[in-house]
């Protein structure tokens, strides 16, 4: 068949057309796959017939500038020989370099941080001010703190800093956290311990005729109490939670943040658990003797059971300003068809509910929810969220025709008025999929402004998301170093101007579940062109206020605290 010259040259046009057309959008989140990202490490669980509990955890996963070149690496946890399993080939924690152009290498020999132990969770933090990151990586077994040597490699300091295993007898680690209790400007570790799970005879449960086994649910092990370490100042640590609420609330801890409920200056702990209560200890500050009374007032508080007085099964939490009125609100994601709490601070050291009142309650009744954070993906000044979930139980499917083992990942996005809405039918196609996801990390690994997402995914490889998100919003990224106070900064205030509009945002730690995020702050500007003023309220001893102005857009800067 012929064309005539009129409609070849129109066919022809129309095809050229064609060749031009914008190439379509990348999704919200994307997911990078090992090939490009170089990271090929995989979740060892350990599962196995007989299914011990401590299969099912973890693992954590973490963002962190080990070498402190500014870009973000990457440290994730593994499991390791214990009392019932002993692994046929060697298996280790990874820590991976950031090379700077969307790629990482796996720097874990060099650095010596394989680990030894049956792994759960991390917690990065300069404990020693020297103002480079240390590790700590919690266990059933022996936990690890790792101190940083400033050349790419850690040491073993555990037993030397006080942390031995002795001490840790009978705890079985989770999440930890590093902050300042007592303002003396040297981080403080609290250590989540979950239940008693027996030293080498383990409670089973199934049914023992026909040999079958299946996870245990927490509520059929006693609690335990979780540690606090007081930071000496000289290397070592001590245990001073003997005699205080932390010691006689005996839980299942899985999830833990540090921040300021009441605004008083003194960091408080929410802790998440798994079949009773929750726990949220209040900082009152020190007693005759100078020794930090803790006030467990959970219960006051109206936030360690559901409204209808049950107990659920905590394990990731967070803390936030998220409506934006100077308060911290607190946020536990449970298992499923207990839906996830999310609670707003009523200014009075009470909270309420709110789950409900948002998309929350609704989307996450038939999810079991582990690793979450607060943060700003679109860089708009509203906090928005990211869940990770999967149930616990690998055989759910099998006797469940709605809950699933592994589950689908949640986003929600901060309408500006304090209210979230799912969005995760318009995020990309990862949110499509379904994942058995426990930790969950925020981080800037390609310094663009946007914090992207790390997932650590039990017995499987992680799951990393880079955010490409087209909302054009300026942002300042901030890396706080403190002088007099700890050399993170946690427990700062910053309230940042953007054309006018003032916001405010404190320095947390901890949060999600087994991880650790990217420690420095993105402000983000809205519609706003740059930003006007940064004013920095850095904790105690110093308390001092430092005010920033002719600032730079869309890039990182220092802040050094002075006095």
């Amino acid at each position: 068949m012929r064309l005539s010259r009129r409609k070849f040259l129109f066919a022809a046009g129309a095809a050229g057309s064609l060749l031009r057309l914008p190439a379509a959008p990348k999704p919200l989140f994307e997911e990078i796959p090992p090939d490009l990202s170089g990271i090929r490490w995989t979740h060892d669980n350990a599962m196995s017939p007989d299914h011990y509990l401590p299969e099912t955890m973890g693992p954590g996963v973490a963002f962190l500038d080990y070498d402190n070149d500014g870009w973000m690496d990457i440290f994730l946890v593994n499991s390791g020989p214990c009392d019932f399993w002993t692994p046929k080939t060697p298996i280790r924690n990874a820590l991976y370099r950031n090379n700077r152009d969307g790629t990482f290498t796996d720097v874990t020999e060099k650095a010596g941080v394989q680990g030894g132990s049956f792994g759960m969770g991390v917690a990065v933090g300069d404990y020693d001010n020297d103002g480079w990151p240390d590790i700590f990586v919690t266990a059933y077994g022996r936990p690890y703190l790792y101190r940083n040597n400033h050349d790419g490699t850690f040491i073993d300091v555990s037993e030397k800093a006080g942390l031995t295993s002795k001490l840790f007898h009978g705890h079985w680690t989770t999440s930890a956290v590093w902050f300042d209790y007592d303002n003396d400007g040297r981080l403080d570790l609290f250590v989540c311990s979950f239940v008693n799970y027996g030293d080498k005879e383990h409670f089973s449960c199934g049914d023992n005729k026909l040999g079958r086994r299946y996870y245990c649910i927490p509520r059929v092990f006693r609690g335990t109490a979780s540690l606090l370490f007081h930071n000496n100042g000289d290397g070592t640590f001590i245990e001073v939670s003997g005699g205080t609420d932390i010691e006689k609330s005996l839980g299942k801890g899985l999830g833990v943040v540090a921040t300021d409920i009441n605004n008083d200056g003194r960091m408080d702990l929410f802790v998440a658990n798994d079949t009773v209560q929750n726990y949220l200890y209040v900082n009152r500050g020190p007693d005759a003797k100078g020794k930090t009374k803790w006030e467990e007032i959970a219960l006051a508080a109206e936030v360690g059971f559901s409204d209808n007085g049950q107990t659920r099964s905590g394990m990731g939490v967070d803390a936030a300003d998220v409506d934006g009125d100077g308060w911290q609100d607190l946020f536990v994601a449970n298992v499923d068809q207990e839906m996830f709490s999310f609670y707003r601070n009523n200014h009075n050291e009470s909270f309420t509910d709110i789950a409900h009142k948002n998309d929350v309650a609704q989307s996450t009744r038939l999810l079991s929810g582990w690793g979450l954070k607060f943060f700003d993906y679109d860089n708009d000044g509203q906090l928005d969220l990211i869940l990770a979930n999967g149930h616990p139980d690998d055989m759910i499917d099998s006797y469940s025709q709605q809950v699933k083992y592994k589950e689908p990942l949640l986003l929600f996005h901060n309408d500006g008025g304090s209210k979230l809405h799912n969005v995760s039918a318009d995020s990309g196609p990862v949110f499509t999929k379904a994942f058995p996801a426990r930790g969950l990390a925020v981080g800037d690994f390609n310094n663009d402004g946007l914090p992207d997402i790390l997932i650590g995914n039990n017995g499987g490889p992680p799951v990393l998301l880079r955010n490409n998100c087209p909302s054009g919003n300026h942002w300042l990224g901030l890396k706080l170093r403190g002088v007099k106070c700890n050399r993170d900064a946690i427990g700062a205030k910053i309230t940042w101007s953007a054309g006018g509009t003032v916001r405010s945002r404190m320095k947390n730690n901890g949060g999600s579940y087994l991880s650790s995020h990217d420690p420095r702050e993105i402000l983000g500007c809205g519609s706003a062109s740059g930003i006007d003023w940064v004013e920095i309220r850095w904790p105690a001893p110093s308390n001092a206020v430092q005010r920033l102005t002719d600032l730079p857009i869309d890039r990182y800067i220092d802040v050094i605290e002075k006095g």
